[in-house]
């Protein structure tokens, strides 16, 4: 366990999932899933899976930037590392 020097709150490091590697989603939404790890952050005990997890965020018209108009851009959010099951060399993904 990771303790946080600023919260004083334990955060549990996700050794199991390192980026590279290919996992599937075990719960949630996106349940079944297949991907790639794109980006771990241990001490958050997030990673970031190819192709999994999309929201979309709302944009404000912005006249002073060179943005379009007011935009609803899918932006891919980190999981929980917990929910991501590792397949190792050799193993067979789930169809």
């Amino acid at each position: 366990m990771y303790v946080s020097s600023k919260k004083q709150k334990e955060v549990s490091v996700a050794h199991h999932v390192k980026k590279g590697d290919t996992v599937v989603v075990l719960s949630g939404k996106d349940r079944g899933k297949q991907g790639r790890v794109l980006r771990v952050t241990p001490t958050k005990g997030t990673a970031i899976v190819e192709r999994v997890n999309f929201t979309k965020k709302h944009t404000r018209p912005n006249p002073s930037a060179l943005q379009p108009p007011g935009d609803l851009p899918e932006l891919q959010r980190a999981v929980p590392a917990g929910i991501a099951s590792h397949r190792g060399r050799g193993q067979a993904l789930l169809p």
